[in-house]
């Protein structure tokens, strides 16, 4: 049995407090949410924190509500579970309700919550695993060695970011807004932070983000023609991490011709990526036409060139890029139609 380490919880009532909490303890301290990462990465020792600060009496992390300009605003706190219920989810950011009903299973989305899976570790395959299993490999780059198992040779940590979130957030052009005590960027306070500026492409800790706390996530109004769905590979039904996550957005004219597009995959490298040059082919066309249907053809190619698995997690590189084209088009086609998410199983 996988023991916890000893650790002493507190329970901040404010915010403010949290934030002192966290200023104080520093890299010895860890914030809990729901906890469906956080404590087996613990009971795997990959991290020992002395103080665990829980969020879950903080109220200004709870919340969900859409402003009267349409932007939809969500507290950190917010379920998994509630944010794929949600109607008023589901039908301004139909992706981002997809994206977080295929999180892991049913217990673990209501716990879980949607700061969590924002702020999610990045995984690998060599160093998710047991302080026994890891010490007798010599551990790895990202935690207590000095060796990368995924690239012979590689000075760099490629562990991946796999927070099926991140990549619809992207899609909608979400603003995350942070709060720091003392120390936070010079001093207490607020900032906001677009989704794309918090992910990095260093592996060990792949965010912008220190010694601070998500506070809410705000998705800006969509436009009447806004279509969007999200698209996940993985091994079983329920439980999995992704081994490809792609979220579309397709926003129609009155018309009904794409006026703009968005194309963001996950758990390819250390953070979520864009797929610009995929979306290109998309505008101009109408969703039903052989010109859309060759657009769609066209952005798995380009979406294609632009993914390169590694051996970092579970599942085959090769199968894993093949998959690629082939997601593009079912969750785009997906998105138009207002049939996803896309799993194949």
């Amino acid at each position: 049995m996988l023991r916890l380490p000893q650790f002493e919880l507190t329970e901040p009532a404010t915010l403010a407090e949290a934030c002192a909490l966290l200023a104080e303890h520093g890299d010895q301290a860890q914030l809990i949410a729901g906890g469906t990462d956080l404590l087996p990465n613990m009971k795997h020792e990959l991290f020992t924190p002395r103080v665990v600060i829980s969020l879950a009496k903080l109220r200004e992390l709870h919340g969900l509500c859409v402003e009267s300009d349409g932007t939809l605003v969500l507290g950190a706190m917010t379920s998994l579970d509630t944010l794929a219920h949600d109607e008023r989810v589901r039908a301004r950011a139909p992706a981002l309700a997809q994206a977080a009903g295929l999180v892991a299973g049913p217990q673990l989305r209501r716990m879980g919550t949607l700061g969590g899976n924002v702020m999610l570790d990045t995984r690998c395959q060599w160093y998710n695993q047991t302080y026994f299993w890891r010490s007798a490999l010599g551990f790895c780059l990202k935690k207590d060695g000095s060796a990368c198992h995924v690239v012979a040779g590689g000075a760099k940590c490629v562990a991946a970011a796999s927070n099926d979130t991140a990549p619809a957030l992207m899609s909608l052009d979400a603003m995350l807004v942070f709060q720091g005590g003392a120390g936070f960027h010079g001093g207490p306070g607020r900032r906001t932070l677009a989704i794309d500026e918090l992910y990095t492409a260093d592996g060990i800790h792949n965010k912008s983000s220190r010694a601070e706390i998500l506070v809410e996530v705000r998705v800006p109004p969509v436009p009447p023609g806004h279509r969007g769905a999200y698209g996940k590979l993985r091994e079983r039904g329920s439980i999995d991490f992704p081994l490809l996550g792609l979220a579309a957005r397709v926003d129609l004219s009155p018309a009904g011709e794409v006026v703009a597009a968005a194309l963001c995959a996950v758990a390819l490298q250390a953070r979520p990526l864009r797929l610009q040059k995929a979306i290109r082919p998309l505008l101009g066309t109408r969703p039903g036409t052989p010109a859309f249907r060759s657009a769609l053809e066209s952005a798995g190619e380009l979406a294609r060139k632009q993914c390169h698995p590694l051996a970092n997690i579970p599942g085959d590189p090769d199968y894993r890029r093949e998959m690629v084209p082939v997601y593009v088009r079912r969750t785009l086609t997906a998105a138009v139609e207002g049939t996803g998410p896309v799993h194949h199983i």
